[in-house]
C-alpha cells in the first residue's frame, strides 16, 4: 500500500520526509492529496529570493514596486508547479514498489494528484492573504504543525500512564510543560529582540517648507534570518539519510557506510556539532542577503541622515556592519540552542519529541505576525468609525 510506504518514509526523523510530515500535519504519512503540503511553494519562494540577489534583471524587477512584486509572485507560482511535479515524481519513484500496476498511467495519476493538491493549497493560501488576516501560506503551515502537536500530548499521557499516574509522573509532566512554556518565551524574546541604531536627519528647506530635523532609528532584529538557517542546515544534514531511504540502502554493522550513516543520526555528537555550526554559517549568509549596510548608508546619506558621532558614507556602513555582526552572532547562537534543545531533550527522555526547533520558531513567528495583523485591522476599523 502507498500509505504504508509513505508512513515508513516519514518514520525516519533524520530525513526530509519526517519534516514534510510535520509541516503537512500528518498528511504525508497518510498519503492524502495534500501529502506534499506547501513545501514546493516554500522552496520556490526561497529560490526566487536568492535569484533576486544574484540576477540583475530580477533585482530590478523587485525594485519596481507593486507591479514588480506581482511578476515575481507569478514566477513563484510557476516554480511551485514545476517543483511540485519534480517532488511528486520522486515520491512516485519511492512508491513504485507499492503501486499495484506501475506504468505511465499510474505515474500521471499520482504525480498529477500530488501536484494538484499543492497547487490548491497555494491558491487557498493566496486567497487567505488577500481576503483574510495574516499570511495565508504561513497560516496553512501553522495549522499543519498544530494539528500534529497531538503526538506530543499522546506521548505525555503515555508517560504518565506508564508510571501509573504517580506523584512523580505528575511532577515530571508539569516540569515538561513548564519547560515548553519557557522555550516558547525564549523564542518570543529572540524573535522580537532588536538593536536600535539612532539616526538623525538634518533640516533642509525646499521652497517654503522645511523638511528633516527628525530623530528615528534603524531596527536590527536579533533573528533577522528567521527560520531559514535551521531549514538549510537540516536539509543538508538530512540529505544522506533521505537518499538511503529512497534507495533502500541498509549497510551492515561494521562497514564503512554503516559508520558513515550513524554520524547523521540525531543522537550522535557529530550531528549536533555540524548542525550547530551550519546554523551559525547560514544565519550570517542569509542575513547578508537580507540586509545591505552599504545600501542603507547610501540611502541615509542621500536623504540627509546620519548616525550621531559617525561620519556619513563608508564609516556609517562599517559601523552598521559591526553592529549587525554582533547582533547576528547572538541570533545565530540562539537559533542553534532552539534547534538543538528538542534533540537533546529527546535523547535524555529517550523519546521522539513531536515538535522540533523549526516548528516552534514557525509557530511563534506566525502567531505574533497574526496578532499584529489583527491589531492593525482593529485600529483601522476604530479610526474609520471615529472619522465617520
Amino acid at each position: 500500500m502507498a500509505r504504508d510506504a509513505l508512513k515508513t518514509l516519514a518514520e525516519n526523523p533524520n530525513s526530509l520526509f519526517g519534516f514534510f510530515d510535520t509541516i503537512s500535519g500528518g498528511a504525508f504519512s497518510n498519503a492524502t492529496i495534500f501529502a506534499m503540503s506547501i513545501t514546493p511553494y516554500i522552496n520556490s519562494s526561497i529560490i526566487l529570493q536568492l535569484l533576486t540577489v544574484a540576477v540583475p534583471a530580477l533585482e530590478r524587477l523587485a525594485k519596481e514596486g507593486e507591479e514588480g512584486r506581482k511578476k515575481i509572485a507569478q514566477y513563484t507560482r510557476y516554480g511551485t508547479v514545476v517543483l511540485a511535479f519534480i517532488q511528486a515524481s520522486g515520491l512516485y519513484a519511492a512508491l513504485q514498489g507499492s503501486v499495484q500496476n506501475p506504468g505511465i498511467l499510474s505515474f500521471i495519476t499520482i504525480t498529477a494528484t500530488f501536484t494538484a493538491g499543492t497547487a490548491f493549497l497555494m491558491w487557498l493560501g493566496e486567497q487567505i492573504t488577500e481576503k483574510g488576516i495574516g499570511n495565508g501560506i504561513s497560516l496553512l503551515i501553522f495549522t499543519g504543525i498544530v494539528s500534529g502537536g497531538s503526538n506530543a500530548i499522546n506521548w505525555l499521557y503515555s508517560f504518565m500512564k506508564g508510571l501509573n499516574f504517580s506523584f512523580w509522573s505528575v511532577v515530571g509532566a508539569v516540569a515538561l510543560v513548564a519547560l515548553a512554556v519557557l522555550i516558547i518565551a525564549f523564542v518570543v524574546i529572540i524573535n522580537e529582540g532588536e538593536r536600535r541604531i539612532p539616526v538623525q536627519y538634518a533640516k533642509r528647506v525646499q521652497g517654503r517648507k522645511m523638511y528633516g530635523g527628525q530623530s528615528t532609528h534603524i531596527p536590527l532584529k536579533v533573528c533577522l534570518a528567521g527560520v531559514m538557517p535551521i531549514i538549510f542546515a537540516m536539509s543538508i544534514l538530512s540529505f544522506p539519510p533521505t537518499i538511503a531511504t529512497l534507495f533502500s540502502v541498509n549497510p551492515q554493522p561494521g562497514t564503512f557506510w554503516y559508520g558513515f550513516m550513524q554520524l547523521f543520526q540525531q543522537d550522535s555528537w557529530f550531528y549536533g556539532i555540524i548542525y550547530f555550526l551550519l546554523i551559525i554559517f547560514f544565519t550570517y549568509f542569509y542575513t547578508s542577503i537580507q540586509f545591505n549596510p552599504v545600501e542603507m548608508a547610501n540611502n541615509m546619506k542621500n536623504n540627509g541622515g546620519f548616525i550621531p558621532g559617525i561620519r556619513p558614507g563608508r564609516p556609517t556602513s562599517d559601523y552598521i556592519s559591526k553592529i549587525l555582526s554582533k547582533v547576528t552572532l547572538i541570533g545565530a547562537f540562539a537559533l542553534g540552542i532552539i534547534a538543538l534543545l528538542p534533540i537533546v531533550l529527546g535523547a535524555v527522555l529517550n523519546a521522539n519529541i513531536g515538535i522540533g526547533g523549526t516548528s516552534i520558531l514557525i509557530l511563534v513567528s506566525v502567531a505574533l505576525e497574526t496578532v499584529k495583523q489583527l491589531e492593525s485591522q482593529m485600529l483601522m476599523r476604530h479610526y474609520k468609525g471615529f472619522l465617520q
